[in-house]
C-alpha cells in the first residue's frame, strides 16, 4: 500500500498529465477507499511535521520557565483539529467541483470531482515537510502548494469532468480561487478559535 502511495505521489508531482490518464480509469466502489488509501495518510503530513518541528525547535517552552507539557498538549490538540479540518476541506472542494460542472459545460461526476480535489492538494500536503525549515517553512510550503493549480489544470485538461477545451481555464480559475479561499478561511478560523479558547496561548 505504501509503495503504491509513493508511486502515485511521484507520478502526480512529476508527470501529472500521464498520471491523470491512469487516475481517470480507476474506479473506487466506495469513496472511503480513496480517502483511506491516500488522503488519510498524506493529510497527516503537515500537522505531524508541524508538531515535530515545534518539538525540535523549542516551540513547547514557556517564557522564562522552559519546557511545558501544557503547551505541548495544546499544540497536539491543534494538530489533530487541523488534520480533521483538512479532511473536511478535501470533501468540500470535491463537492464544489462537481456542483460547478454544468456551469462550464462539464459532466457531473462525484468520483472524478473528488479525484481532482484530492490529487491537486498533494503538493499542499507533501509541502508540510518544509515546516522543518526554521521561520520560513510555512512560506515555502505555500509556494509549493501553488503547484497544485497546475495539477488541477492537468486534471481538467485530461477530461475528468469532460470539460470543453475552451472552458477549462475558466473552470480552473473559479475552482482554484474558491479552493484557496476555503483553505485560507479554515486556517484562519481554526487558529482564531484556538486563540479564543486559549489553546495556543501560553498560560
Amino acid at each position: 500500500m505504501l509503495i503504491e502511495l509513493a508511486y502515485r505521489v511521484q507520478g502526480i508531482l512529476l508527470r501529472p498529465r500521464r498520471e491523470w490518464i491512469k487516475i481517470k480509469e480507476e474506479f473506487f466502489p466506495l469513496i472511503s477507499q480513496l480517502f483511506s488509501s491516500y488522503v488519510l495518510i498524506l493529510a497527516a503530513v503537515p500537522p505531524v511535521i508541524g508538531f515535530l518541528a515545534n518539538l525540535l525547535y523549542g516551540g513547547f517552552r514557556k517564557p522564562y520557565s522552559g519546557w511545558s507539557w501544557n503547551v505541548a498538549g495544546k499544540n497536539l490538540l491543534f494538530s489533530i483539529v487541523t488534520y480533521i479540518f483538512s479532511l473536511i476541506v478535501v470533501y468540500i472542494i470535491g463537492r464544489m467541483i462537481n456542483v460547478l460542472a454544468p456551469i462550464f459545460g462539464s459532466r457531473r461526476s462525484s468520483l472524478n470531482a473528488l479525484k481532482l480535489a484530492i490529487y491537486c492538494l498533494t503538493p499542499y500536503w507533501i509541502g508540510g515537510v518544509l515546516y522543518f525549515v526554521p521561520r520560513t517553512g510555512w512560506i515555502l510550503r505555500g509556494l509549493v502548494a501553488l503547484y497544485g493549480i497546475y495539477i488541477l489544470y492537468s486534471g481538467f485538461a485530461a477530461s475528468l469532468m469532460e470539460t470543453p477545451k475552451e472552458k477549462v481555464l475558466k473552470y480552473l480559475i473559479v475552482t482554484g480561487i474558491l479552493a484557496m479561499v476555503l483553505i485560507a478561511g479554515v486556517e484562519i478560523i481554526s487558529r482564531a478559535l484556538f486563540a479564543v479558547w486559549g489553546v495556543l496561548r501560553v498560560a
